[in-house]
């Protein structure tokens, strides 16, 4: 091709051709920057998807975990009402057994003493020797403080005389030996003979057990002969 251009010198063509030239480079510079732009903002949009789908992924099982959470809570709260229930109709059932006892006394006249006065002086006779005909309720005075014991009785054992204090619980538990104990230790300095200390219920807690060997209380259930 020519470098010569009608009407134009030589020299003005080859500064236009020069010109031209630099223009091109700027605009090729350009557009590498615009490409490079283009891929750093694809990168990042990339990157923000990335990171926006792992955000809604914990955002998600934070969700599930909310739901289960309040799930348990209600399973809670019905297992709560559900044990109230049963406390309240344990209740009820209790009451309506101190009724029944009560209607049972009433109608046939005796109660756990008056039970406890039958078998045991069987059981003492048997187990430890004692031969005993009647135990009774009777007050001791200490000091000015009055004690009761439900059963009191005075019999024998290996010829010698000998007598028997007693309390009758419904249950006995480690908390009712002690009491009789505190009892005993006020009563028994009075008595002149050996004591044989007992106590008679419908239920011996094991509990008592080991607080009665200490005091040397003999414990005896209602169902024992």
């Amino acid at each position: 091709m020519s470098s010569e251009v009608p009407g134009i010198t030589p020299e003005i063509y080859r500064a236009v051709v020069q010109i031209v030239d630099e223009r091109m480079k700027e605009i090729k510079v350009t557009r590498e920057d615009f490409d490079r732009l283009r891929k750093a903002v694809e990168e990042a949009e990339a990157r923000s998807e990335e990171r926006f789908a792992r955000l809604a992924e914990a955002v998600a099982e934070l969700a599930e975990a909310q739901k289960e959470t309040r799930q348990e809570l209600k399973e809670l709260a019905e297992a709560q009402k559900r044990t109230e229930q049963v406390m309240a109709e344990l209740g009820v059932a209790q009451k309506e057994t101190r009724r029944e006892v009560g209607r049972l006394s009433d109608r046939f006249g005796f109660t756990l003493e008056d039970i406890a006065r039958v078998v045991l002086p069987g059981y003492l006779e048997r187990h430890l020797g004692v031969r005993v005909e009647k135990l009774r309720r009777r007050h001791f005075t200490v000091n000015g403080a009055e004690y009761e014991v439900d059963l009191y009785g005075v019999g024998q054992r290996d010829g010698a005389k000998i007598t028997v204090l007693g309390e009758v619980k419904h249950r006995i538990y480690a908390r009712e030996v002690k009491g009789f104990a505190r009892i005993l230790k006020q009563v028994t300095p009075l008595i002149k003979t050996d004591v044989v200390k007992v106590m008679f219920g419908f239920l011996v807690h094991p509990s008592a057990e080991e607080v009665a060997k200490e005091a040397g209380i003999v414990l005896v259930a209602s169902y024992e002969r």
